[in-house]
């Protein structure tokens, strides 16, 4: 199977049994209701984790490693594994599916100081207008549950999590989008996440960022562990040593993990991944 190699129906069917999706009883077809579906099935079946960088390694991108990986281990990956695999699934489905190069803008005073390293993706859908937003893959807690239709200025609500898209000004050809994710309340402001042209990127792009962020020594997903689990009732994130658990109705507990076999641990029976078991200290 080569970078470029659909997905086979077996492939689709493994994908559709690690998710836990049965097609809603039938076929799936390339509509908006799959579409939503799948994407909010992956978001919390498979972890977020940047556990191959943390070991030295960079991810391989190839269809047939991501399916090995992501689908046939308990493990997970970072956002160009999510989304490269997730882009093929939606091929094979029959929708139309461009990459996006963003830039992660959390905390950010100007957006123009990120590279753009995050991927994201733009989904077309058969006799639809509006293309969405798809991203099965950004680590953090204010990422998309369900694709967001691509429509400044309005908010969509889904899946208890707040989202919009707004244009902002920047140097270039070609409109900025901003994805932008609000807290319960409505007098919370608006946090930009990331930001993006609808410019198409394409593999060997990602196979360069994606070395790049895996093996820079000053790369945050070089130096710790980073993971994420979204279920229908927390948001598990673990960040180094410290892990955060953010209920639906918004309660936060802390806990500062001590040990490395405490993390490996964690990682295991909340996480749902199995570590490696190389020798490698995931504790700095």
């Amino acid at each position: 199977m080569s970078d470029s190699a659909p997905f086979t129906p077996d492939d689709l069917d493994a994908y559709f049994r690690r998710i836990g999706w049965d097609g809603q009883g039938g076929a799936p077809s390339a509509d908006v209701a799959t579409l939503k579906a799948v994407h909010l099935a992956h978001a919390r079946a498979i972890p977020f984790e940047n556990l191959d960088p943390v070991r030295g390694t960079a991810p391989s991108l190839a269809p047939a490693d991501l399916i090995a990986k992501l689908v046939g281990s308990r493990r997970g990956g970072y956002c160009y594994e999510h989304n490269t695999l997730f882009a093929g699934v939606l091929e094979a489905l029959g929708f139309g599916v461009t990459r996006l190069g963003a830039r992660v803008v959390v905390g950010a005073e100007r957006f123009e100081d990120r590279p753009r390293t995050h991927m994201a993706l733009l989904v077309e859908i058969p006799g639809e207008q509006r293309p969405y937003l798809a991203d099965v893959g950004f680590g953090a807690p204010g990422a998309l549950l369900e694709p967001l239709p691509l429509t400044p200025d309005t908010e969509f609500r889904a899946v208890g999590r707040r989202h919009r898209l707004v244009h902002a000004p920047h140097r270039g050809p070609l409109e900025l989008w901003v994805l932008e994710t609000r807290a319960a309340g409505d007098r919370a402001p608006w946090q930009a996440q990331y930001a993006f042209t609808l410019e198409p990127f394409e593999h060997p792009d990602f196979e360069v960022i994606n070395w790049h962020i895996a093996t820079n020594p000053r790369s945050p997903f070089s130096s710790r562990p980073y993971a994420q689990r979204v279920t229908p009732d927390r948001h598990l994130l673990l960040d180094g040593a410290l892990l955060t658990e953010t209920r639906t109705d918004g309660t936060v507990t802390e806990r500062e993990l001590t040990r490395d076999a405490e993390v490996r641990e964690v990682l295991a029976q909340d996480f749902g991944i199995d570590v490696p078991d190389d020798g490698t200290d995931l504790l700095p």
